[in-house]
């Protein structure tokens, strides 16, 4: 039988590559996407050396609402059937709602919201047909957390993927779908590097709170393949989320503003 293959959004480095290996690890032939083709490049030597699955790059700017489009069509024209999705590509801006660019926040709902749902709709079909399928929504311990002031929109649009991937777990039921939420709390990445604010999280929480990508990966692949709606990798970030859902609004609001000032966000 022939295997396995995914789609990683986002795959050139962080996250998105961790997965990419967890995947050829378990022998998965990939598809990688994200804007900077010669990272994607590299990875796909690498990955196909040592592991000997099959990897294929598709640049593509998710900032472009017909990118999703043209990305699975892409596909389809060089005959690869997509077994699995990982919809990981993403950023943020903690410059605050105002001083944002506004193109910057609909570069970002439309990143992180919107092209999930525009690839999940056009690959998920497929997966129920051949009654395989494996979607893992990318999401963050933001999402289960009050909304935070200077990321203003990161937390809500997160929110939005664990909900969605929480109702596509429940329509895929007996479908041999699976779907799974990944929400991360502080993963060692260059996240923090692209929206500025290595320095601050850096100096503002111990290193016990953070995670490797590659833990953060590995956690994501064993819960899609357990069928589990959503997990939140750590036992700190799983009591961090109880406490955002126990705490009375105020008392949460108040929390997460603390954070937002040690990050001088607000």
């Amino acid at each position: 039988m022939a295997r396995r293959r995914i789609l990683i959004t986002g795959a050139s480095a962080g996250i998105g590559a961790a997965l990419a290996r967890v995947y050829a690890e378990n022998g998965w032939d990939l598809i990688l996407t994200a804007r900077r083709e010669a990272a994607l490049d590299a990875l796909a030597t690498e990955i196909s050396g040592r592991h000997g699955v099959d990897v294929a790059v598709i640049a593509a700017d998710l900032a472009d609402v017909e990118a999703p489009r043209r990305l699975v069509e892409a596909i389809a024209a060089r005959g690869l059937v997509v077994d699995g999705l990982i919809n990981n590509a993403g950023f943020s801006r903690t410059t605050g709602f105002l001083a944002t660019d506004p193109a910057q926040h609909a570069a970002m709902v439309q990143v992180m919201l919107s092209a999930p749902v525009a690839l999940s709709r056009r690959l998920l079909p497929g997966m129920v047909e051949r009654g395989f399928g494996r979607i893992i929504n990318v999401a963050s311990l933001a999402g289960q957390m009050p909304a935070t002031g200077g990321d203003t929109l990161y937390g809500p649009i997160k929110s939005f993927l664990i909900k969605a991937s929480q109702g596509l777990w429940l329509e895929t039921r007996g479908t041999g779908v699976h779907v799974t939420a990944l929400c991360p709390g502080y993963t060692l990445t260059e996240f923090h590097d692209v929206n500025g604010s290595r320095e601050q999280v850096s100096s503002a929480y111990p290193a016990w709170m953070w995670q490797t990508a590659d833990h953060v990966a590995r956690v994501a692949h064993a819960a899609c393949e357990a069928d589990r709606p959503r997990v939140t990798p750590g036992v700190m970030n799983n009591v961090l989320a109880a406490l955002g859902k126990l705490l009375p609004d105020t008392v949460a609001l108040n929390m997460v503003a603390g954070h937002a000032r040690r990050l001088k966000r607000i």
